[in-house]
């Protein structure tokens, strides 16, 4: 079977499950052969063999298993990271909340912060290999994703990140200067893509009846404790729920941003 009919057998076999076959079926078939897609391409009449392990890649991803769980890594901001099935796959639109959280980092004396639920690692290896003198607490209550954030901080070598089993921030101790969180927002019973519901953990998905209750218990936790600002994603409806909240709390320095779709997406408070 030459590149070119595997492609096409590819294609068809994972037109039901994906939005982009034709790319699919190269990424995985570039990633099988250990080649770039511009290979594929100039060697599209070149015959390949045993490609028993190559059918099992595209049943996987028939069966609507992510695609990056599949080839165990997943391209975010500048870099890419190590991902496997029990924790979440970095979002495009948390690059979104990194930029906020650097501008912040940039305009005001910040040189110590919490990262809450830190699952691969994106966020808090983003803004170390941004700030270099940033120190970096980054939190999980699941072994998973810190044995995960760990393998990725030790493959760019980062000294300024420290991982602690924490619910939330209960075993942070001293003085914080701002928290960053892109935590469980989707209600309950919100019914999700099949991708999303079959493979990825539940546990950093789910927030609760309404979504927003872990979002709200980060926003008290860092008031009491003092915490200069708080940076936060968010559920695309829970705009209005969180400005009442904010207001029975005397909260009243805080600013609402939206992803590249126009939808709400995540907010930053200045306590």
């Amino acid at each position: 079977m030459t590149i070119s009919e595997a492609l096409d057998k590819a294609r068809v076999l994972l037109s039901d499950s994906c939005p982009r076959p034709q790319l699919e079926a190269q990424l995985l078939l570039a990633y099988f052969l250990d080649k770039d897609r511009i290979y594929l391409t100039l060697h599209d009449r070149e015959e390949i063999e045993h490609l028993e392990d190559f059918w099992r890649l595209i049943e996987r991803r028939a069966n609507h298993e992510p695609f990056e769980y599949i080839v165990g890594k997943v391209s975010f901001y500048d870099s890419e990271l190590f991902i496997h099935q029990g924790v979440l796959i970095p979002r495009p639109e948390t690059e979104i909340l990194i930029d906020r959280v650097a501008q912040i980092i940039a305009n005001a004396n910040i040189k110590r912060i919490v990262e809450i639920g830190v699952g691969s690692g994106a966020i808090s290896i983003i803004l170390a290999r941004k700030f270099p003198h940033l120190a970096i607490i980054a939190t999980d209550l699941y072994e998973a994703p810190l044995k995960l954030a760990q393998k990725n901080i030790d493959y760019f070598g980062l000294k300024n990140i420290q991982l602690i089993q924490s619910n939330l921030m209960d075993r942070v101790e001293g003085t914080i200067d701002l928290v960053v969180s892109n935590p469980p927002y989707i209600a309950n019973g919100f019914e999700l893509e099949k991708n999303i519901k079959d493979y990825e953990p539940h546990s950093a998905l789910f927030g609760g009846e309404v979504g927003d209750e872990l979002l709200k218990a980060i926003i008290l936790d860092t008031q009491k404790r003092g915490i200069g600002y708080l940076a936060c994603e968010m559920g695309y409806d829970q705009k209005e729920s969180l400005e009442k909240f904010f207001a029975q709390h005397a909260i009243d320095r805080f600013e609402f941003y939206q992803d590249l779709a126009g939808l709400d997406r995540g907010f930053v408070v200045r306590f």
